[in-house]
């Protein structure tokens, strides 16, 4: 029997929170001020947070939490508490990029739902069946991913699998993009992409740097996934 796929919505304000509600999510993803992908998001203060987890949950809706950023040596000792604070919270999962923060709930907090971020990049039955093992009860495959491919995750694991239907695509595999952080000094692993892929771009051929016939220009490193 066909189970009826969960909605999940990414909220990134208040506003988008209630719509979210409103409009029939059955589960919202949403990030705090420290860990998340989205640092110039809005985002929600420890006090939004959980109004947001009693308004989510009076409605039954999920929350999941999103503390998918990779994490320095330095952090730990403020990751830890946080983590502390969103188990006491009872948010219903939380998205994680960093095996070393899964291997953290796992030893501190093992009821807490652990969810693999997409930018785990994984592509494969072989890298889910990895995470299976450590102990997460969900994985959000690679962006690239074919529905076949999709389909041999479900039917060769137990883990949920949550994938995305809407939205931008990054030029590279799964947000694995380290190109802002080299030109900007901005990683999207650590939250704060400035999305390089989006501006525009000539190609030029040619050998002479500065010189050269223009061949194209414009959007060419964008994936233009929604036409």
């Amino acid at each position: 029997m066909m189970q009826k796929p969960e909605m999940l919505a990414p909220v990134g304000s208040w506003d988008s929170l209630l719509a979210a509600i409103e409009n029939g999510a059955d589960a919202v993803y949403l990030g705090g001020q420290a860990f998340n992908a989205r640092q110039y998001a809005q985002n929600f203060t420890r006090e939004k947070l959980e109004e947001a987890v009693r308004t989510a949950h009076l409605r039954r809706v999920k929350v999941l939490v999103t503390v998918n950023t990779l994490i320095a040596d330095g952090e730990m000792e403020e990751l830890v508490p946080y983590l502390s604070y969103l188990y006491q919270l009872g948010v219903d999962g939380i998205i994680v990029q960093d095996l070393g923060v899964a291997h953290l709930v796992r030893e501190l907090f093992p009821a807490l739902p652990l969810h693999a971020s997409t930018q785990m990049t994984v592509h494969n039955l072989e890298g889910a069946r990895f995470l299976e093992g450590l102990g997460f009860t969900r994985v959000i495959p690679a962006r690239e991913l074919c529905l076949e491919e999709i389909r041999r995750l479900v039917e060769g694991t137990s883990l949920e699998v949550e994938v995305f239907v809407h939205g931008a695509l990054c030029i590279c595999y799964s947000g694995q993009c380290l190109m802002s952080s080299l030109i900007w000094g901005r990683s999207g692993n650590r939250g704060r992409c400035a999305q390089p892929c989006r501006l525009e771009y000539s190609l030029v051929r040619g050998d002479e740097p500065g010189r050269g016939e223009e061949v194209r220009e414009g959007h060419l490193l964008s994936t233009r996934d929604l036409r």
